[in-house]
């Protein structure tokens, strides 16, 4: 995974990913510059809603073996008003991670210096959140039915589904990423007051793991009452572990907070490496900009960050992650959603440009 040519498959997408992925790669590969590596060997594949609309189809029947030579797979963003956004996810997104066993979605949440939050008189060392959310089971398993269609008596039901395995392998990452982190906190979202079930087998898989760990100070918290705290104190969340429903909600609370849904990256996540992880920035295609050369590139670079990171080119990924640090506290390197005056391609070039004159800030 981290010899000389790191094989990346690139899949643009849909709508703001067509213009922010070329933005991210062109960071990337002046980050491989700087250090001396060989560039990332890019694979682009063309899936997507657009394929769709030819072949009836997401991408191909063969696209997981396609996928399966690489060492990672770089997403940009799935999504059209032409196409129902539940057989864009379900035709891509998914049988990736289900197919790959990504059980991990990792999704750091942090304000960037010279980015206002809504939060009031909230600076960068308040928000420092990374949730870490089950990405293979739970409310998004797709077990259910749908019967009577069209008739009064039309009933659907969705099913989530939590198994003990998939709790305890989510919870002991949660546990595992706070060590390495200073304030060795984990919060855990439940809804068992609710859900008398799959949430109460949730919070006794997390005392176990709990358990294993001392050195990790774990409180649960309802799901509602932890999106208050999102809000009110921030600072008092370190590593959020959740279920899929839970995780996605409140990491796109936390990327609000942090200044715009554009700067929060995401890492799908095979721990075992069996199969390529996937990055993404958490934004969807925004339709109603696409094409107009202002989507923010943050995310997208943000995540070949992760991606950089996960591949063992650590070096590179700290110059991208110091770079966008020095630009989001710019007016003129940031793009007008954090209140710049920047667009996608002037961002995406001064970050380029900073990756190839400085070192990482020291620690």
């Amino acid at each position: 995974m981290s010899g000389s040519g790191s094989r990346v498959a690139v899949i643009p997408g849909d709508g703001i990913g067509m213009e922010v992925i070329p933005a991210a790669l062109e960071v990337l590969d002046a980050a491989a510059d700087t250090v001396g590596r060989p560039r990332l060997e890019a694979t682009h594949l063309s899936w997507g809603c657009a394929y769709y609309a030819r072949e009836g189809r997401m991408m191909p029947p063969d696209a997981l073996d396609v996928l399966d030579e690489h060492d990672a797979i770089l997403l940009g963003a799935i999504g059209s008003p032409e196409v129902p956004d539940h057989l864009a996810v379900w035709g891509l997104i998914m049988p990736i991670r289900q197919g790959f066993g990504q059980y991990v979605n990792l999704r750091p949440i942090k304000l960037l210096p010279g980015v206002q939050s809504p939060l009031r008189d909230r600076g960068p060392e308040d928000l420092d959140i990374v949730v870490v959310r089950e990405n293979s089971e739970g409310e998004y398993a797709n077990v259910g039915g749908h019967v009577h269609r069209g008739h009064e008596e039309e009933v659907a039901v969705q099913t989530g589904v939590f198994s003990r395995k998939g709790i305890e392998r989510i919870v002991e990452f949660a546990f595992a990423t706070a060590e390495r982190r200073p304030r060795r906190r984990v919060a855990s979202a439940t809804k068992s007051n609710a859900w008398a079930y799959a949430m109460p087998l949730w919070d006794e898989v997390c005392l176990e793991v709990a358990a294993r760990h001392p050195d990790v100070e774990l409180t649960k918290y309802h799901v509602d009452a932890l999106a208050a705290r999102f809000a009110t104190a921030p600072d008092s969340l370190d590593v959020v572990v959740a279920s899929n429903l839970f995780g996605d909600i409140l990491s796109d609370l936390g990327a609000a907070l942090a200044g715009s849904l554009g700067i929060a990256p995401s890492g799908n996540i095979d721990p075992t490496r069996r199969h390529p992880s996937m990055f993404e920035p958490i934004h969807g295609s925004a339709p109603d900009i696409a094409g107009q050369g202002i989507a923010n590139p943050f995310g997208a670079i943000w995540a070949g960050a992760m991606m950089l990171e996960h591949l063992g080119r650590d070096e590179e990924a700290a110059l991208v992650v110091d770079a966008l640090e020095w630009a989001s506290s710019r007016p003129e390197t940031r793009t007008p959603d954090l209140g710049g005056t920047g667009n996608t391609a002037t961002v995406a070039a001064a970050v380029a440009a900073r990756v190839a004159e400085r070192t990482p800030s020291p620690a």
